[in-house]
């Protein structure tokens, strides 16, 4: 079957040249065969052998698939797998499996061309954590059978909260005792202990069972009961307010950790009252903080006692932390205090009191700080008192003019606060302010009084004979007296030359002649009371201002007078700013109430034009989610459900804007889609059954939600893009429908605004028609008031548990004896989900059998066997 074709050189061949042959294998027997070729080379042999295979394949395929850490989020995930063909020809293989844990085999049969490759789809459902190792048979064509191994690690995607420096595990952290009104900071580390990135979300438990809110631990039950005022006001504290986290949200990559910074700021609740036993009570607090996954959440049906459906998610394996802390108020007290009223003293004189500083806490030390006050001095201003101790402060007086002096003294407690621009950051700042009462008298010295004559004109304050003059300083003044009058209010004996002065020339009087000398303004002129000729003021170059001088004197002048506006609007600004962060709130905005403001004028068209809608604003973003707010968030969304009229693209302009918008960690916890697992059940073959897809909006923005559906069992839902306003619920029908027997898992994936995605995992059964029977065995008995000769008679139910009709047909068994029963209706069509009650008759005979059976027939569908017996007594 090997054909030689060649010409033999009858020369020898020369160098370079060569000498081609053929060698053709045509088989005619499915065998290999084998021969050799004889080549002479001179005196030299050489047997080349010959090898004629038949055409077969060489199928290979991978020995293991490994999908590695992964985490258990109800999706599933797949990896692909090549089948090798190496062969001359096709190759068939085929995959079973028989293992605990659902695999999906795409496919599971197929043919592999020569020299080609083919790639099975293995994938997995990481519904629950486990470790994952089975093993797949794969029968090869020409190989036998091969095993090759699924291995997986499917872990919890779930957030550890490490203690900082040292990594330790929390589960509690202790504030410890803070003052009222200043704040404590602990750092945590937030670890991301699974393979894929995560976003995290801080959710405040102020309902939880076990919580705290201002109550006095060590204080007895009796005495806490007392007091259920207090415990009603601490009720009323937003949480949200007395902790901070910071970030509350963010992203997590695999592996990876995060520095988290907790405050705590206690608020007094009994600011308001006056008692000093209320004053002092101690306030604890203990609440629990939640590290939640953002993501897909599980939900169960809850009905309500109105007959609504509620739905209530269960978020995944959230991380709890326990808070602890204290707050208690400023125990400083001052003795003598808090009015001091200092002896009366003269003019340079002083006067003290000693006052002892009492810091009556027994956990914290206390730092004060005494405000400047004018003729007052305090020596230390500012200390620091531990606890349980005292200090002493001298409170002097020491006026610098006459008079009776009541200031109030303001007493900064120092302690650490939040700046408003770095909430990560503490500064030194007053927290808490003690204001007391100073009163001081200073009283004028008794002076001799000089009387002296003047010789002038008498001037306005004189004694009764204006001759003496009294003195009442006794010393001399910087400046002589003088009269200046303006010289265009009076016209008496004006000389005619002098008609026509400058109107803003000064008049002198007779007795300035003491100044009339002394070295005065250059730019203003004087003149006399009568012809107003212009006086003559002597300048003396020693002692006067040059022209630069002068210059720079003003130059000065204006250079403070720019200073001291400058800071006067500094001032104002830091006010304003003040006034600002007072009212920055969401009712305010930052505006004083009623400050410049109009209302506007509403008319009834008006009112009956619009109506007034009320929309909630929206949580801050540095405010810290609490589960109350939550609650009422979502209570107000489940109430206004919307079945119908959603619009599936964005048309109006807000819509547009809210639905273009790229959402926060927080406010995608704040939106509900779910069931995560939509578990069907046992679903009949070429059946529809439906399930709703539930989306909450708790935001106060529109949202876009758009569902990409791949599956061919799912082909039939709709709608698959909605417009979710806010503070709404709605649903989407997903219909299922199959015509494979068998468990059906796969999962679909979804976008919120086009950028967030999520996905949700859909679980069946396809099962075929199936019914069900009351009773397996069935006893006659005969109808009381009839004649033993009468007919038994008995029912029995059928019911279909399923969700597709069934048709059904009684068939008996019939024996050597024969069968004296029957079953009415013979045949029928039960709907899905009821039931069908049939009716069993025994005819008795001589010969009739007391015993028959009865198959129930279901059309595509199983077969229950009836047993029936006919009890006569004789």
């Amino acid at each position: 079957q090997f054909k030689l074709i060649v010409e033999n050189p009858d020369k020898p061949v020369a160098p370079g040249l060569q000498v081609t042959a053929f060698v053709e294998y045509y088989p005619e027997t499915q065998e290999d065969l084998q021969d050799r070729l004889c080549l002479l080379i001179e005196d030299d042999f050489v047997d080349i052998p010959l090898l004629g295979l038949i055409p077969c394949c060489f199928l290979e395929i991978e020995s293991e698939i490994s999908f590695g850490a992964v985490i258990a989020n109800s999706k599933i995930i797949s990896k692909e797998i090549s089948i090798a063909n190496h062969g001359s020809s096709s190759g068939t293989f085929k995959v079973s499996y028989d293992g605990v844990v659902p695999l999906n085999i795409e496919p599971t049969s197929g043919v592999v061309e020569p020299k080609s490759v083919k790639m099975i789809k293995v994938g997995i459902c990481t519904d629950v954590a486990r470790i994952i190792k089975e093993a797949i048979k794969v029968e090869l064509e020409g190989r036998g059978c091969t095993e090759v191994w699924i291995k997986a690690i499917v872990v919890q995607q779930i957030v550890k909260v490490l203690g900082v420096p040292f990594g330790n595990v929390l589960e509690c952290v202790n504030f410890g005792p803070v003052y009222f009104g200043s704040s404590k900071m602990e750092q945590i580390s937030l670890y991301n202990e699974s393979p894929e990135c995560m976003d995290w979300v801080a959710v405040l438990e102020d309902n939880a069972i076990g919580g705290e809110m201002g109550t006095d631990l060590q204080r007895s039950t009796d005495a806490v009961l007392q007091d259920l005022s207090l415990k009603n006001r601490a009720r009323d504290v937003d949480v949200s307010t007395l902790i901070l986290c910071i970030p509350n949200q963010g992203t997590l990559q695999p592996y990876e950790k995060s520095l988290v910074t907790l405050c705590f700021t206690p608020k007094d609740c009994n600011s308001d009252r006056i008692s000093k036993r209320n004053s002092e009570l101690k306030q604890d607090y203990v609440l629990f903080l939640r590290f939640e996954v953002v993501g897909n959440k599980g939900s169960y049906l809850q009905t309500l006692s109105d007959g609504a459906t509620a739905v209530t998610m269960k978020h995944p394996q959230p991380t709890e932390l326990a808070l602890m802390g204290s707050g208690i108020p400023v125990a400083l007290t001052f003795n003598p205090g808090p009015v001091f009223k200092f002896m009366d003293c003269f003019l340079g004189g002083q006067t003290q009191i000693l006052c002892t500083l009492k810091n009556e806490s027994e956990l914290l030390p206390v730092t004060f700080s005494f405000h400047k006050m004018a003729h007052f001095n305090i020596s230390p201003e500012k200390g620091k008192i531990k606890a349980k101790s005292a200090q002493d402060v001298i409170f002097s007086f020491s006026p610098r003019q006459i008079g009776t002096f009541k200031v109030k003294q303001v007493v900064n407690i120092i302690g650490t606060g939040l700046e408003k621009d770095n909430l990560q950051v503490l500064k030194k700042k007053s927290f808490h302010q003690i204001y007391l009462s100073f009163i001081g008298v200073c009283k004028s010295e008794r002076k001799n009084i000089l009387f002296k004559i003047n010789p002038g004109i008498t001037p306005m304050i004189s004694n009764a004979t204006g001759r003496f003059v009294a003195d009442g300083t006794g010393q001399c003044t910087d400046t002589a007296p003088m009269a200046i009058l303006k010289s265009n209010q009076t016209q008496i004996h004006t000389h005619r030359t002098n008609r026509n002065c400058e109107g803003d020339a000064l008049t002198a009087f007779p007795n300035d002649r003491a100044a009339s000398i002394r070295p005065s303004d250059r730019n203003k002129k004087y003149r006399t009371i009568f012809t107003k000729t212009e006086r003559y003021n002597y300048i003396d170059p020693e002692f006067s201002y040059t022209d630069c001088e002068q210059l720079s004197k003003a130059a000065h002048k204006e250079y403070y007078s720019c200073f001291i506006y400058n800071l006067r609007q500094h001032r104002l600004q830091r006010d304003a700013t003040r006034q600002f962060y007072i009212y920055n709130n969401p009712v305010n905005i930052g505006l004083k109430p009623a400050e410049g403001l109009l209302s506007p004028k509403i008319s009834v068209t008006d009112i009956h034009k619009e109506k007034l809608q009320f929309k909630m604003p929206p949580l801050e973003e540095s405010c810290l989610l609490t589960r109350r707010k939550l609650e009422a968030v979502g209570s107000k969304s489940s109430v206004k459900e919307i079945t119908s009229g959603l619009s599936a693209l964005p048309s109006s302009t807000e819509e547009k804007e809210d639905c273009s918008r790229t959402l926060t960690s927080k406010q995608l916890h704040q939106i509900v889609i779910g069931p995560s697992t939509m578990d069907f059940g046992d679903v009949c073959v070429y059946s529809t059954t439906t399930s709703k897809l539930h989306i909450i909006n708790n935001l106060s923005v529109h949202i876009w939600i758009k569902i990409a559906i791949e599956i061919d069992e799912l082909q039939q839902t709709s709608p698959l893009s909605q417009v979710v306003p806010p503070l709404t619920k709605t649903h989407i029908p997903i219909v299922f429908e199959t015509s494979t027997l068998g468990m059906f898992k796969k999962s679909f994936t979804y976008t919120i605004n086009n950028q967030h995605l999520g996905h949700v995992l859909v679980v069946a059964k396809a099962v075929s028609v199936q019914l069900e029977l009351s009773a397996r065995e069935l006893i006659l008995n005969p109808v009381p008031g009839y004649l033993a000769e009468t007919e038994f008679r008995s029912t029995v139910r059928v019911y279909n548990p399923r969700n597709h009709p069934a048709e059904f047909t009684w068939k008996p068994v019939i024996t050597d004896r024969g069968n004296a029963f029957s079953v009415q209706p013979a045949k029928g069509f039960l709907e899905a989900y009821s039931d069908l009650e049939c009716e069993v008759v025994w005819y008795p005979g001589f010969s009739s059998p007391e015993a028959g059976e009865f198959n129930l027939c279901v059309h595509e569908g199983n077969t229950i066997n009836l047993k029936c017996f006919a009890k006569v007594t004789i």
